[in-house]
């Protein structure tokens, strides 16, 4: 009762509604194009036939063919993003589309932009994939290097949680309520409904998937000595968080998760990159304290 006490006073930082509306946000997209044909294949790349005709229509709100020969600061003021193909000039600031590879497009376009990720994924199939699969290893090293923090406070600067408080007496808790907003995140980059009653389901899940991790990693961390025990530990974060981030992402994508077998694998999978992460940040940890000891 205690830890679902401490879970609720977690989660009480948290906004759904905030994420929908960033989800929700409209984003316009300049396309300059240098023929007709050329725009088509790019709206037939970001909006592919497979939509229905009412999703189609929201999602080609996010491209506009610009005028050829259109461009300054004004066309700034009025998209998101601009992209041009070649022969349609290179308008300051736009991004190059590529025929051949157009996932480099989405690439460049997130690295530029990633305040859009959400509405893009929303909307724009190509965006999706990328922007999940960040988000699910995002906050699975967000609760690795929290798991890392509860026993080393010095570790606390490489840790990037936004709204982690002291006040909680479970850490489990912070890293369940973080599970949470990555459920929120991924129905907000799936088109999905997002709330705690939107997505119960989803939610009463991690809340009882959470006993099973939990208890795994205070074992380990209280057999094995100090420090020992450490990476073991913030690598079942990691990998706890990540396999439930890829079991809703594909519930949300096909209607189904991971089965037991697929789980197992995942898991094996993302606990060695768990490892990884969690010694990085020891090293990172062990070079800023020999630094702050050097003289002058």
């Amino acid at each position: 009762m205690s830890w679902l006490k401490s879970l609720k006073g977690a989660i009480a930082h948290l906004n759904p509604a905030e994420v929908g509306e960033q989800a929700a946000r409209p984003v316009r997209i300049g396309v300059h194009a240098a023929t007709d044909l050329s725009y088509f294949h790019i709206e037939s790349f970001f909006v592919p036939a497979t939509y229905s005709d009412q999703r189609r229509v929201k999602a080609e709100r996010f491209l506009e063919r610009v005028e050829p020969g259109a461009h300054g600061e004004s066309l700034h003021r009025v998209f998101d993003v601009e992209i041009h193909t070649e022969g349609a000039g290179e308008p300051p600031g736009s991004i190059p589309f590529s025929f051949s590879e157009p996932e480099r497009t989405v690439r460049q376009i997130l690295a530029e932009k990633p305040e859009l990720a959400l509405p893009l994924a929303r909307a724009l199939a190509p965006f999706r994939e990328p922007v999940t699969s960040h988000i699910i290893h995002s906050v699975a090293k967000e609760n690795a290097v929290f798991s890392l923090a509860t026993a080393l406070p010095d570790a606390v600067p490489f840790l990037s949680l936004p709204w982690v408080a002291g006040e909680f007496a479970s850490d489990t808790a912070v890293l369940t309520a973080n599970q949470v907003r990555m459920a929120f995140l991924l129905a907000g980059a799936s088109d999905r409904d997002i709330g705690y009653r939107e997505q119960r389901a989803e939610i009463a899940s991690l809340i009882a998937g959470a006993f099973g991790w939990r208890s795994l990693a205070r074992e380990l961390a209280g057999h094995i000595p100090f420090g020992g025990g450490l990476i073991p530990k913030a690598a079942i974060a990691y990998a706890g968080t990540w396999v439930v981030g890829r079991s809703i992402e594909r519930y949300y994508r096909l209607g189904y998760g991971l089965t037991r077998a697929e789980r197992r694998a995942a898991y094996d999978s993302a606990i060695e990159k768990g490892k990884k992460i969690a010694a990085a940040v020891l090293r990172a940890r062990d070079r800023s304290r020999a630094l702050s000891r050097q003289p002058g």
